[in-house]
Order: structure tokens, then C-alpha cells, then sequence
């Protein structure tokens, strides 16, 4: 069999006349930090002080050496590189290998019989930029720095969210493969089920050395009792499993996710020389884009089953890739899933990620939309780019293509709706702008490649030029206008078919910006505050989201640092509330963004270490499969019970008409049933209605444990009580480590939250916004505030004020 000698030890990086330790899969970044040589770039203003990192050549070297005495002898060996970051010159023995301009490909070169010093330098990433900018042409971009150049992960040249840390290095994994004979070099499954009969369609690719040319060999596969088998006379052979009575792969919420175990093995006569595995899940997905009354459709349909799409986009984890371990991607998907999240879309300025992240949305649930990697810019379509693209797209097409979690592969994020609104096309005189890649080279790629898969030219994508690119009522729509100038309740104003994109932001945990900012005094407009803000005017649009709702405070950080949290959920909630109840017309949201890659304000919502913000519990909210909520109607507040659940959904909803003073003005009850997968709209009844301006009256809706709030003005001109309430610390169990904070109201409590990072930075809490009417009472189970006394948990709780 082939033998694989990992690569991870023996490296050093050079460095002033110095060699340093280096770990594999790394890069320069993380070997200088661990040398104490570079600050943290995520601390304060040190970004700046690193940026000389990537604009300087770095050499990695280690000994390489034969086998072992007494190993077995192969009469090939291969130097096998998962990933380098980006511009690499490899030599051994000052021998040249080859030289690389791609971060998203494998490499693999024969050292068969070489030893001696193994050699990897990488150029800076600007100068290799430079250099294919000058032969190509310049081409517009929406950020100053020179991403399109270069196949690199976008992200590193900075974001409206992200540094600037330009990175190097071998970022995966280095390994030598001995083998002989012949060697298994790509698996192509085709993976699909009809009538309950899986069918896994094994196209097998070899490579053999010079004394397994034209020699006959077999190879084996097996999956869920399947077996197929057979002979190999040249270096292509196809399998056929049929597998009966398959269970399906579901997306979460809908069914579970059974994974059947692939097995491929090679053999020269009896003697296994490779083998290959893999999970596959056996799923439909479809892709309906027919025209209707409202144009044109964007419906995902799983197993025959019509799906609103609650969804979120992903970024890069980390702006230093390497550090992203099996086990983050796993708490991070995690946490994904828990906000009932059902579809994760990994944009277009990333990576394509590693195969543990992958895997983990197998085993969620979590369905997988994946762009190819083009963001926000004109990129050259001539050479060398060109066939790096290529390269680039049948190696990650065929690596993904196992994963049933993977349902779409799309062309770019926003570069066509960039070459219709953002004025590229007099700058670019005629030349090419990656028209090409996402017309032309990418669908043919996945046509011949994944065929069982759809294909989408970009986010967002209106089907063809005969619509505006991001036109609402034809395929996908990203939604920017609201958070760059306007107020969240104009999200009301229109129904897009699919919404790919929008979203509003907030600052991270105070936990997180006291780690990140240390030792300053923290304002919106402090040194650090602003640094760790990427957005053009992005602390004037969150004071603008706030002022329109609420007075915004003056001196009082953790006052704004609270409502600017308050308007992210309200805001991210408002919209999609509304376009679900808008289903079967609106077929999906994908919030922006689930993640972030450093501690920053933005629009995620899960912050920089990994801690939750209110917008993650409010996800968790308007994502369930029963959603109840308000919606502006002809005559006044309408009621809309949304059921995506399986089951029809039968109850009572209760309608009270509140008096900010907490008397009842009027209450009706009313019966209910909204069959499976279907929204009811009701409209609220005369007796309920607040007057239109009212100031003191308020509708609630309650049904089985939900509860909408409907104020006929914004909060700044509402008559809110001084909110009045108590708490109370209760023990859970024996667990001293585990307490409820109990509170009750007095008065009305509108968006009561307890911060706990507040009370210790690893304090989490299971509640997010939680409304309460007078006499009502609430629980929040909080873990890891031990020794916090109820004047602590006091000091941790919010709530919206007479303004």
C-alpha cells in the first residue's frame, strides 16, 4: 500500500540572518507570533505595525531524507502540498520543483531518489500582484488593495469587516506519498437517488509509474452492503453501486442526516496499492427558477420538499486560515445550527474551506451554498489567471463534490451587479472583467464535473441581463440600501424572491473589546473603537439606526453599546419576519454574517471570540419553524403565524390591547390552524388596534409560548413607564456554576437583556431580548458567573427607557 510520511516537523522560516521554528500547516504570521517577534495584530492598533509582514519575501526549509532503513521499498515518491499562501518557488537540493501563484490548489511534484534541503520561498503577495497587473491591465475594484491579482484569499488585503494581514506560508498540510505501480488520483462521485434506490457513480482516475503502464489491475468499491468491482486496463475506470431502500439526507429541521461510508480500493492482483473514503448522503436538490406573476423565482427543493431557506453567510473564520482547527469549525457550526439556521453560505472572499468544516454541515444539517472565489472587483479573464481559475475550480469541485450538505455552487459575490451599477464600465474600456469565468468557464466546469449539482452566476443574479442584476423580483437580491441609508423598517417596502444578503451591524461583546482594546477607556469614538471599525461612516450609521428609535446617549458607552445591540436584532428581525410571512414569494434569507474573523464591530452574529450576540438569540427566534408576528396591513397590524414545521399548527392566539400603564384595554382570542409549510395572515380586529400615532397604546400577540409586540410609533415617542423589576439568583441543582436570574416585572420591560460577559468573560447566557408585561416573569439560565452576586446580575441587565 502507499505510504504517507507527514510534513509537519523540522521547519524553519528565516528571518534577519535568524532561522526560526515553524509549524506546518502555519504561516509567517503565527511562526513570528509564537516567536515573540510581531504583536498580536488583533490587539488595539497593532495591524499597523505588522503590515510590513506581507510585503516582504519569506524561505521555509527542512531536511528531507530517503525511507528509512527497512521500510519498504516504492518506486515513486511524492511531495505533496494541500495548500500554499501563495506565490511559492520550491526547490530541493537546489533543484527546482515548480513555482505556484495559487492559495486554493494542491501541488504535488515527484522527488523520487531526491534528498537534501527542501526549500519554499514565497514572494510578497503585492509584488506577485504588481507583476499580473502590469501585464494585464489595470481593472476597478471597490477597496484599494489588489486582491483580483492574485488567487489568494481575498480577505486578507482587509475588509469593511477585516484587517489587513496579508499572509504566506504553507497553509495546509505537506506530506510525502511513496507508492508503486499505480496510484489512485481522482474520485469523481456522482451521487443520486430515485424511488428510494441510491445510485453512486465512482469515476476513477490513476496514475501509474513506468512499470504499471498498461498492466491490468481492479479496483473494489463498497457502500451501505453495495459492492461493484473492476478490471483497469488504462488509467480511467466508472463503478456503478445501487444501493436500495436508502434513507435521505435532510436538511435540518426536516429529517436527519444518515452518511453511508464509500470504500475504493486498488489492487494489482490481490495486493492492495491504494484506497480512497469518503461519506456521501443521498439527497435531491432542485433549483426552481421558473417565472410566475411576481417574476422570477429562486426556490430550493430538498427531496421534493419546497424550502424557505433561513440562512447565513459565512466569512473566513480567521483572518490567519491555518488556526482554524477541526474542533472551531465544529463549535462555530455548532452555534450556526443552534440559531436555527439551516444553510450557510460560504462568499466569495474567502476560501474554500477546509474538509472538517464540510463534514460537521454533513452531520448538522446545515446545507452548503459555495461561491467560487471572485468578490467586489473586475478580475483579468487573460493569462496567468485564467488557467489558475480553471485549476482552481476542478480541484475544489472535485474535492466538495462527496459532501451532501453541498447544495449550490455559485459564481462570484456582487461582480456582476459591479459591472452594471458600480461605474466600471469606462474604466475598463472593453477589456475583460471575469464576465467569462462566471458565463462561460465556471458552468462548463461544474456541467462536466458535478453535474448532479446547480450553478448560479453570482449573488446576486437576476438569470440573465435581460433583468437589472440585483433586481428584487428576479432571482437573488442583496439588500444594502437599508443599512447604508435608511431606517430597518424600510426592509417592509419591498418582497425580493431570495434575499442572499443583508443584514445591519453592531459592536462585539464588551468581554471581547476589553481583551481586543486593553487598558482603554472605551467610547464609539475612541482610537480603538474606531480602528476595529471597518465600514465606510460605520459608527454614523449605527448612531443614525439608533437615533431614529431611541435618544442616543451622550458619555454613556455601555447605554450605546446596548442599543446599538438592540437595533441589530430589531433590525435583522424586521426583515426577515416580513419576508417570511411573504412565502411562498419569498423563498429565503441569508443574514450577513453568521461569523467574524477578528474582534470588530460589524454585522455578525457571533463576535470575534466566539461569543454570542443578541442577534444570535434573536436568530434562533424568527428562524424556528413556528414564527408569530405583526406586519403592517391595510387597516392596521396584521397577525401572520408562520408553520414550516411538518405538522399543521393548531392553538389559540391571544390579542391584548395594552395601556403603557399596564392596564388591559382589550383583549379578543382567537382560534387558529395554519396547515404544515404554510403562513396564515389574519388581520387583527378592530378592538385591538392601536390608534395610528398613539403614544400610549400598544398590540401583543401571544400563542403557545410566542409573542409579537406591535408599537404604533418608534420607542423614542412611545410613553414607556420607568421600567421597574426585580431579580432574584437561584442555585440550579447542585451546580454551583449554574444559576436562573429570575425577574420579575412591575411595569412593562421591553427588550430586558442580561449581558454576562458582564459578570465573568467566559458567562454565557441562554436568552437573548426578552419582553415583559407587568406581573409577567422570566428565567435566564446563565453558566460560568460563579460567586456573582445579585447586584452583579443587576449591573448586567438592559432594558429600553423612557427616552
Amino acid at each position: 500500500m502507499k505510504d504517507i510520511v507527514q510534513l509537519t516537523e523540522g521547519w524553519h522560516v528565516s528571518h534577519e540572518g535568524r532561522l526560526l521554528e515553524a509549524r506546518v500547516p502555519g504561516c509567517v504570521h503565527t511562526d513570528l507570533l509564537a516567536a515573540d517577534l510581531i504583536p498580536d495584530p488583533f490587539l488595539g492598533a497593532n495591524e499597523r505595525e505588522v503590515d510590513w509582514v506581507g510585503r516582504r519575501s519569506w524561505t521555509y526549509t527542512r531536511r528531507l531524507d530517503g525511507p528509512a532503513p527497512g521500510s519498504a521499498p516504492h518506486e515513486r515518491t511524492d511531495l505533496v502540498f494541500d495548500g500554499l499562501d501563495t506565490a511559492a518557488h520550491i526547490t530541493l537540493d537546489g533543484r527546482e520543483l515548480g513555482r505556484t501563484r495559487n492559495m486554493h490548489r494542491s501541488y504535488r511534484f515527484d522527488v523520487t531518489d531526491l534528498t537534501g534541503e527542501l526549500s519554499v520561498t514565497f514572494a510578497s503577495a503585492y509584488d506577485e500582484a504588481a507583476s499580473v497587473r502590469e501585464s494585464t491591465g489595470d481593472r476597478p475594484n471597490v477597496y484599494p488593495e489588489p486582491f483580483q491579482y492574485i488567487r489568494k484569499m481575498a480577505a486578507n488585503f482587509g475588509w469593511d469587516w477585516g484587517p489587513t494581514v496579508v499572509t504566506a506560508g504553507m497553509w495546509r498540510p505537506v506530506r510525502l506519498e511513496r507508492w508503486s505501480t499505480a496510484r489512485i488520483a481522482r474520485v469523481r462521485p456522482l451521487v443520486t437517488v430515485e424511488g428510494g434506490r441510491g445510485r453512486v457513480e465512482l469515476h476513477v482516475d490513476l496514475e501509474r509509474t513506468a512499470s504499471g503502464a498498461g498492466r491490468p489491475l481492479a479496483v473494489r468499491a463498497a457502500v451501505a452492503g453495495a459492492e461493484a468491482c473492476a478490471d483497469v486496463d488504462d488509467n480511467a475506470v466508472t463503478l456503478v453501486l445501487d444501493v436500495p431502500d436508502v434513507r435521505l439526507w435532510w436538511p435540518r429541521g426536516y429529517g436527519e442526516q444518515p452518511l453511508y461510508e464509500i470504500e475504493l480500493t486498488l489492487f494489482d492482483g490481490s495486493s492492495p496499492l491504494d484506497g480512497w473514503q469518503r461519506r456521501v448522503g443521498f439527497r435531491t436538490v432542485e433549483l426552481d427558477r421558473a417565472a410566475d406573476e411576481h417574476g422570477t423565482g429562486f426556490t430550493f427543493v430538498v427531496n421534493g420538499e419546497r424550502i424557505f431557506v433561513r440562512g447565513v453567510n459565512w466569512i473566513p473564520d480567521d483572518v490567519l486560515p491555518s488556526r482554524i482547527t477541526p474542533e472551531r469549525y465544529r463549535a462555530r457550526l455548532e452555534q450556526t445550527a443552534a440559531a436555527n439556521v439551516d444553510l450557510v453560505r460560504i462568499w466569495g472572499g474567502g476560501i474554500y474551506e477546509d474538509d472538517a468544516f464540510y463534514d460537521a454541515c454533513d452531520e448538522l444539517g446545515l446545507m452548503v451554498w459555495q461561491d467560487f472565489l471572485f468578490a467586489c472587483a473586475a478580475y483579468p479573464e487573460e493569462q496567468p489567471l485564467r488557467g489558475e481559475v480553471e485549476a482552481e475550480a476542478r480541484d475544489n469541485v472535485v474535492r466538495l463534490m462527496p459532501h451532501p450538505s453541498l447544495v449550490l455552487w455559485n459564481g462570484n459575490n456582487e461582480n456582476l451587479w459591479g459591472f452594471r451599477d458600480w461605474d466600471w464600465e469606462e474604466p475598463l474600456a472593453g477589456n475583460s472583467w471575469g464576465e467569462g469565468y462566471y458565463l462561460g468557464l465556471l458552468p462548463r466546469v461544474v456541467a462536466e464535473l458535478d453535474p448532479t449539482r446547480h450553478y448560479s452566476a453570482g449573488s446576486p443574479w437576476s438569470g440573465s441581463w435581460d433583468h437589472h442584476p440585483n433586481d428584487p423580483d428576479h432571482g437573488t437580491y442583496h439588500s444594502w440600501e437599508v443599512w447604508n441609508r435608511r431606517d430597518y423598517t424600510e426592509y417592509l417596502d419591498n418582497v425580493p424572491r431570495f434575499v442572499s444578503e443583508f443584514g445591519w451591524q453592531a459592536p462585539p461583546a464588551l468581554a471581547t473589546l476589553r481583551r481586543a482594546l486593553p487598558g482603554e477607556e472605551l467610547a464609539p469614538d475612541s482610537p480603538g473603537m474606531l480602528h476595529h471599525q471597518k465600514a465606510e461612516d460605520g459608527n454614523g450609521k449605527l448612531n443614525r439606526g439608533v437615533e431614529r428609535h431611541f435618544a442616543l446617549p451622550e458619555g454613556d458607552f455601555d447605554r450605546w453599546h446596548y442599543l446599538t445591540q438592540v437595533v441589530q436584532a430589531r433590525a435583522v428581525a424586521t426583515g426577515i419576519e416580513h419576508w417570511r410571512a411573504h412565502w411562498p414569494r419569498c423563498a429565503g434569507t441569508v443574514v450577513w454574517q453568521i461569523n467574524d474573523c477578528w474582534p470588530v464591530s460589524s454585522w455578525s452574529a457571533i463576535d470575534g471570540d466566539g461569543r454570542l450576540k443578541p442577534l444570535h438569540h434573536e436568530l434562533r427566534r424568527v428562524y424556528a419553524d413556528r414564527l408569530l408576528t405583526l406586519q403592517p396591513g391595510v387597516e392596521g397590524p396584521d397577525l401572520v403565524l408562520v408553520n414550516q414545521a411538518a405538522e399543521p399548527w393548531s392553538g389559540e392566539v391571544t390579542l391584548r390591547l395594552m395601556r403603557s400603564d399596564g392596564t388591559l384595554a382589550a383583549r379578543v382570542d382567537h382560534p387558529f390552524t395554519v396547515p404544515a409549510r404554510e403562513v396564515l395572515k389574519l388581520p387583527a380586529p378592530p378592538q385591538v388596534r392601536p390608534p395610528t400615532g398613539a403614544t400610549k397604546e400598544y398590540l401583543v400577540a401571544d400563542a403557545d409560548g410566542l409573542r409579537a409586540l406591535h408599537l404604533p410609533v418608534r420607542d423614542k415617542e412611545f410613553a414607556y413607564p420607568a421600567p421597574r423589576f426585580d431579580i432574584a439568583v437561584e442555585t440550579v441543582g447542585r451546580d454551583r456554576d449554574t444559576v436562573d436570574v429570575v425577574v420579575t416585572a412591575h411595569t412593562l420591560v421591553r427588550d430586558l437583556l442580561l449581558q454576562p460577559d458582564r459578570l465573568a468573560p467566559h458567562a454565557t447566557a441562554d436568552r437573548g431580548l426578552i419582553t415583559l408585561l407587568p406581573g409577567e416573569q422570566t428565567r435566564i439560565r446563565v453558566r460560568g458567573a460563579q460567586g456573582a452576586g445579585a447586584n452583579a446580575f443587576r449591573a448586567a441587565l438592559f432594558c429600553v427607557e423612557p427616552a
